[in-house]
C-alpha cells in the first residue's frame, strides 16, 4: 500500500487515519458501523473438494439519532452517554490522543495533518484503504470518545466531533465545539487532547497556560402527543476553563483515583515546564463538584532524567507510567494529593546481551499492602555501535563513553485485549530495540516482567492491535506491520511511504511515453530513489484472505449472450479448476456446472445460450449447466457434457460464437470444432477443420461476431449497410470470420476460420529479432493477441518479454478491412501483410490483453508486471497506469450489485475494484 505523501501523523487502530505533510506520529483503533454484505465463497483448495466461506464484510449504519444543532447529514450517531466505556488501543510519542473506535471489520484510522484515511488490516497485514477524506484545517491531536465518535483538534480552533458515515462513504461531522480563534497562539485552547476512559469528560490544553474540561453529551428526543419526534436530540457540552497552569503542558491523561465523585471529578495528571524551570513535573488538577472550577491538587518531580510522558495503566486503577529520558517510573496516583513512585525501570547504554536484573531499590518507599516492593529493572542493550551518536561522522567505538547517550521511548502502545490484571505495554526505543512490559498483579502487589521483542528502526508512533499485530511508523521512512509470535516481533508487510522527497526529476522512463517522477525520499538509512506515476484510480471494494497460490486462469463467463450480469467466474489452477456464481455470493458450483474438476482449464467461454466450453490439456468439454447453477439451466440434477478429445496434447484455445479453435505443439496442429443440435438437450461437438502448421501457437483470439458487422457499418456512415439497395458497398459488408494468432516463429496472423472453405491465411505480421542484443527469440513470442476495432483496425501482440505491438494494414478508401477479409468482393482475396506501426514497454513480464466487454471497440486492461488501461481512438492508441498491485490475472465482472467490476489477482488474494 503506498502513501502518496509523508507518513502519517495520527494512526488509531485496528481503524487507521493519517495526517500529510507531516511525518507519522499516532495512530488508533477503530469501530466503524457494519453494513451487511454478502458472503463471499471461494474456493482454493488444491486438489480438495472442501469449500471454504469468507466474510467480505462491509459497513453497517445503525445509528439513528439526529444532531440539529450541528447537523451535517440527516442521520449522525448518538453520543455515548456517560457509562460508555473507552479502551486505550493505542498512544503515540507526546501525543494525548488514544482510545479504541470499534471496528467490526478490523481496520484502522489514520490522521494526517490534513487528511483522514480508514484503511483495513488483513490477516496478512496488507493495508487496503477504505476511504480517504481532506480536511479544511491542520489536525493537532486525536482521540475516541465512546466507540463510534472521533474527537479532532485543529487549527481552526475548535473541537470536532465526527463519525464514519457508510451510506456515504465518509467522515461525517456531527458536532464542532469553538474553544478558541482559529490559529496557533501559544495561548489559545486545541494543542493536546486527552478524553476520560470512563465517561464522556475531555481534557484540552494550549501550548503554554491554557486548560480546560469539556464534558459532551446530548439532549433527548422531543416527542409530541403521538410520539412524532418534534425536534431532534442535540448535542450538548459544556466547558470549565483555567488558565492558571503557568507553564508548557508536554502530556497529559485522565486518572482513576480514590477521590470521590462529590469532591474531585474529573481528574488529570500532566506533564508541565515551568517557566524558568530546567525540569519537568508531574501535576495532578481536578474539577471541584462544589464550584466547578478547576483546582490544583499537588505535584511530584523526581530527581533524575526529564520527564517527556505519562499514561494510566490499563486495569490498574489509580497508576500510571511516567516517561522519563533514560527510564520509566511506576507511580502511585489513588490519592491525588500524595503521590509516590514505587518502580523505576532504566534503559541504560549497556552491550546487548546483558541480562536483566531486579533488585529492591536503594531508597525505601512506603508503600500500601496492593503496592508491589521496590525494585529496579534495567533493560541492557546489545550492539558495539548502537548507542553511538547518530552523528555519522562519529568514528569513536562503543568503548568510547563520550559517544554514549540515554536511550529514550519514542513510542509505545498498550495491548488492547490483555489477560484480566495483567496488562501488557509495547515500546520502542530511540536506537530501535522493541521490549514489551507485562504488569502482573498479585496478593503481592505489582510485579514488572521485561521482555525484549525485536530490534529494528526506530517507529513512531507505534499501535498494537488485534491477533498481536503491531504497526509503526518510521520517521522518513516506511512504516510496517509486524506480528507478536512466541515472544518475538516478525515481519509481516511494509507500508511504504515517499516523504519527504528532496529532489526529483521527470523522464520518460523505456519510452511508455509517459512522463514520470523520479525522486530521492527519506533520510538515511531509509533513504531510497523511488518512480512515482500519474494513474487511474479504481475503488478497492473487496479482498480476499491469501489463499489463492497458483492461480493460472480467471474468467467470467454469462448463462445467454443477451445477459446484462455475468454468471459464473471460473477459476483457474495448476491442477483445479473451480467454477463460481456470480450474485449476492460467490458459491462453489463447480459440480453443477459440469467443468472437469481435477485438470487446469487453458480456455473457456460461451459458445452458444445456455452452452459452456471447458477446454484443458487432454480435450474440450462442452458443458449445459444444471437449473441449480443457473435459473435458465437444465432440469437436471447433473449437468450434460459432451468431450472431444484429440490424438496429442492441447496447448491453447480460444471460445468462439458457436466455434472452438484449439491448437497443439507436437505435431503442431490447429483444430477447429464447431457445436450441433441432436436433440432436445443433446448436442455434439465435432472437428470441421484440422491444418498442421509451420509453427507451433502461442495463443489465439477470436473476436466477436458482430463486431465485424458494426465496424464496417460504422466505417461507412452508420445504418444498416445490408438495407442499403443500390449501394456497392452492401456487398463487402459480409465479412469472413477470422480468429488472430501468435505464433513461435514470431508472428501475428490472421486466419480464416470460414465453415465452407478451406483453411487460408487473410494476414501475417512478422516479429523481427534483434540478436545483436542478444535478446532471446523466446522472449519475442507473442504470449497475448487481439483485434481491436476504432475507426480502424488494429492487431495488438503482447509479448513474453514486456513489450506491445501494435500492427496495422493497408486499406482502401471505402474498405474498412482488407480485401481478403471479405467474401465477395473485387479486391483480389490474396494475404497482405501486417505492418508494425508501434512498440510500446508495458513491463518485464509476459503482457496479457483482458476486454472489458464482448466488444471489438472495448477498452483494454494491459497486465504485465504493472497494470494498464489502453482505449482506443480513432487515430491511435491511449495508455494510462492503473494505480493498483502488480496483478497476475483480471477479468471484469458485472453483478447486480456491481455492475462495472473488475477481479485482479495480485499477491494471492482477489480483489474486487470498480472502474
Amino acid at each position: 500500500m503506498d502513501r502518496a505523501g509523508p507518513c502519517a501523523r495520527h494512526i488509531y487502530g485496528p481503524s487507521l487515519l493519517w495526517a500529510r505533510p507531516s511525518l507519522c506520529r499516532s495512530f488508533f483503533a477503530c469501530h466503524v458501523p457494519a453494513r451487511p454484505r454478502p458472503l463471499a465463497r471461494f474456493a482454493s483448495e488444491r486438489g480438495r473438494q472442501k469449500k471454504r466461506a469468507y466474510e467480505l464484510g462491509g459497513l453497517k449504519s445503525n445509528l439513528p439519532i439526529q444532531s440539529s444543532t450541528w447537523q451535517s447529514h440527516p442521520h449522525p450517531p448518538p453520543l455515548p452517554n456517560p457509562s460508555t466505556q473507552i479502551h486505550p488501543a493505542g498512544e503515540a510519542s507526546r501525543s494525548g490522543a488514544h482510545g479504541s473506535l470499534r471496528l467490526r471489520r478490523r481496520s484502522w484510522s489514520l490522521l494526517q495533518e490534513t487528511s483522514l484515511e480508514l484503511v483495513v488490516v488483513g490477516e496478512d497485514g496488507v493495508l487496503q484503504s477504505i476511504c480517504e477524506q481532506s480536511t479544511f484545517g491542520i489536525i493537532k491531536d486525536v482521540g475516541i470518545e465512546g466507540k463510534e465518535i472521533l474527537v479532532l483538534l485543529s487549527d481552526s480552533g475548535k473541537l470536532s466531533l465526527l463519525y464514519f458515515c457508510c451510506q456515504m462513504h465518509r467522515f461525517i461531522a456531527i458536532g464542532n465545539i469553538e474553544l478558541s480563534k482559529p490559529g496557533n497562539m501559544r495561548d489559545q485552547l486545541g494543542r493536546i487532547l486527552a478524553i476520560d476512559h470512563d465517561s464522556a469528560w475531555v481534557a484540552i490544553s494550549a501550548y503554554e497556560d491554557a486548560f480546560a474540561f469539556v464534558r459532551v453529551g446530548k439532549s433527548p428526543h422531543v416527542y409530541g402527543p403521538n410520539r412524532e419526534i418534534v425536534e431532534r436530540a442535540k448535542i450538548m457540552h459544556v466547558v470549565y476553563k483555567t488558565s492558571d497552569i503557568r507553564g508548557t503542558v508536554w502530556s497529559m491523561c485522565f486518572m482513576r483515583t480514590r477521590c470521590s465523585m462529590d469532591e474531585y471529578y474529573p481528574v488529570v495528571a500532566m506533564i508541565i515546564n515551568r517557566k524558568g524551570s530546567d525540569a519537568n513535573d508531574l501535576s495532578v488538577y481536578g474539577l471541584a463538584a462544589n464550584d466547578g472550577g478547576i483546582q490544583y491538587l499537588s505535584s511530584y518531580s523526581e530527581p533524575g532524567p526529564l520527564a517527556l510522558d505519562i499514561s494510566e495503566i490499563p486495569q490498574l486503577d489509580g497508576f500510571a507510567l511516567l516517561f522519563r529520558a533514560g527510564d520509566i517510573l511506576f507511580v502511585d496516583l489513588r490519592d491525588p494529593k500524595d503521590i509516590c513512585c514505587t518502580i523505576r525501570i532504566s534503559m541504560a547504554s549497556s552491550l546487548i546481551g546483558g541480562q536483566i536484573s531486579v533488585e529492591d531499590s536503594c531508597r525505601g518507599l512506603d508503600v500500601d499492602d496492593d503496592v508491589a516492593a521496590c525494585a529496579l529493572l534495567e533493560l541492557r542493550d546489545s550492539g558495539n555501535n548502537m548507542m553511538m551518536d547518530d552523528n555519522y561522522m562519529a568514528i569513536d567505538g562503543a568503548d568510547n563513553v563520550g559517544s554514549m547517550k540515554s536511550r529514550i521511548i519514542c513510542s509505545w502502545s498498550w495491548e488492547p485485549d490483555a489477560a484480566r490484571g495483567r496488562p501488557r505495554l509495547i515500546f520502542c526505543l530511540d536506537d530501535g530495540e522493541f521490549h514489551t512490559l507485562e504488569f502482573n498483579w498479585d496478593t503481592e502487589g505489582v510485579k514488572v516482567l521485561p521482555e525484549r521483542v525485536h530490534r529494528g528502526l526506530p517507529c513512531k508512533p507505534l499501535l498494537w492491535m488485534n491477533r498481536g499485530m503491531i504497526a509503526g511508523f518510521v520517521e522518513m521512512g516506511d512504516g510496517m506491520i509486524l506480528q507478536l509470535e512466541h515472544g518475538r516481533l516478525v515481519h509481516k508487510t511494509a507500508v511504504q511511504n515517499v516523504g519527504p522527497i528532496l529532489d526529483l526529476a521527470i523522464a520518460d522512463y523505456h519510452g511508455e511515453k509517459q512522463d514520470q517522477m523520479f525522486s530521492c525520499c527519506g533520510m538515511c538509512p531509509e533513504g531510497s530513489l523511488r518512480v512515482i506515476r500519474n494513474g487511474v484510480n479504481v475503488e478497492k471494494l473487496l479482498r480476499t484472505e491469501p489463499i489463492y497460490q497458483g492461480v493460472t486462469g480467471l474468467w467470467t463467463l454469462r448463462m445467454k449472450r443477451t445477459d446484462t450480469y455475468h454468471s459464473f467466474l471460473v477459476l483457474a489452477f495448476v491442477e483445479e479448476t473451480r467454477v463460481l456464481s456470480v450474485g449476492l455470493s460467490f458459491n462453489d458450483i463447480s459440480d453443477a456446472v459440469g467443468f472437469q474438476p481435477d485438470v487446469c482449464t487453458l480456455a473457456c467461454g460461451l459458445i452458444a445460450d445456455g452452452l459452456l466450453v471447458q477446454i484443458h490439456s487432454k480435450g474440450v468439454k462442452l458443458c449445459l449447466p444444471t437449473a441449480y447453477a443457473h435459473p435458465e439451466g437444465a432440469p437436471f440434477t447433473s449437468p450434460i457434457s459432451v468431450d472431444w478429445y484429440p490424438d496429442v496434447t492441447i496447448s491453447v484455445g480460444a471460445v468462439g460464437h458457436n466455434i472452438v479453435a484449439v491448437a497443439t505443439s507436437n505435431p503442431c496442429c490447429l483444430y477447429i470444432l464447431r457445436v450441433r443440435s441432436l436433440s432436445s438437450f443433446q448436442y455434439e461437438l465435432y472437428e470441421t477443420q484440422h491444418v498442421q502448421l509451420q509453427y507451433e501457437v502461442s495463443c489465439i483470439s477470436i473476436p466477436e461476431e458482430d463486431s465485424r458487422l458494426r465496424t464496417v457499418s460504422s466505417a461507412v456512415g452508420g445504418g444498416d449497410v445490408r438495407k442499403r439497395k443500390g449501394n456497392n458497398l452492401a456487398a463487402k459488408v459480409d465479412v469472413r470470420m477470422f480468429a488472430v494468432i501468435g505464433t513461435h516463429k514470431p508472428s501475428v496472423e490472421v486466419i480464416s476460420l470460414e465453415p465452407e472453405e478451406a483453411f487460408r491465411l487473410l494476414s501475417t505480421g512478422s516479429i523481427l529479432v534483434n540478436n545483436a542484443f542478444g535478446a532471446p527469440i523466446s522472449g519475442c513470442i507473442p504470449e497475448n493477441v487481439r483485434f481491436v476495432a476504432s475507426g480502424r483496425f488494429y492487431i495488438l501482440a503482447g509479448l513474453r518479454n514486456g513489450m506491445l505491438l501494435r500492427f496495422e494494414s493497408d486499406t482502401s478508401k471505402d474498405h474498412y478491412f482488407p480485401g481478403s477479409f471479405y467474401k465477395e468482393s473485387f479486391t483480389p482475396c490474396v494475404s497482405t501483410f501486417l505492418q508494425l506501426v508501434a512498440i510500446r514497454h508495458i513491463g518485464i513480464t509476459p503482457v496479457g490483453l483482458v476486454a472489458l466487454r464482448d466488444s471489438a471497440n472495448a477498452d483494454i486492461i494491459v497486465l504485465s508486471d504493472r497494470s494498464w488501461l489502453l482505449q482506443a481512438s480513432r487515430h491511435s492508441l491511449a495508455y494510462s497506469s492503473i494505480s493498483f498491485l502488480p496483478a497476475s490475472h483480471v477479468t471484469p465482472v458485472s453483478s447486480v450489485d456491481c455492475p462495472s467490476g473488475l477481479l485482479f489477482v495480485a499477491e494471492n488474494c482477489l480483489h474486487l475494484v470498480s472502474h
